[in-house]
């Protein structure tokens, strides 16, 4: 099993199938915001590659906050179930529902 950040982050919203992760990363020096659905990742601000093996997120990234949304995920009026959160406190909710 692919234990990649990015990996692990699709997983939870597997289990998770009603939130959307709206991740905030800095990759090479540039900021990114990534979305996260039902198993799959999305660049916000950014090209997203076609092909699915190519990460979204890959492992060098910074991860600066997490925000758990509610879905259907609507960028004028998202419903928050918890804003910025930390990469060490995403790996507790992560381990809770066994990613």
């Amino acid at each position: 099993m692919n234990n990649s950040v990015g990996k692990r982050l699709e997983q939870y919203t597997v289990k998770k199938s009603q939130e959307v992760l709206i991740v905030t990363v800095e990759i090479d020096d540039e900021s990114d915001q990534i979305a996260v659905f039902k198993g799959f990742s999305s660049s916000l601000m950014r090209p997203t590659a076609y092909d699915p093996d190519v990460p979204v997120l890959p492992d060098t990234a910074k991860i600066i906050t997490i925000d758990r949304i509610a879905s259907p995920y609507n960028p004028d009026a998202p419903c928050y179930l918890q804003q910025d959160i930390s990469w060490e406190d995403m790996q507790v909710l992560l381990s809770k529902v066994g990613v």
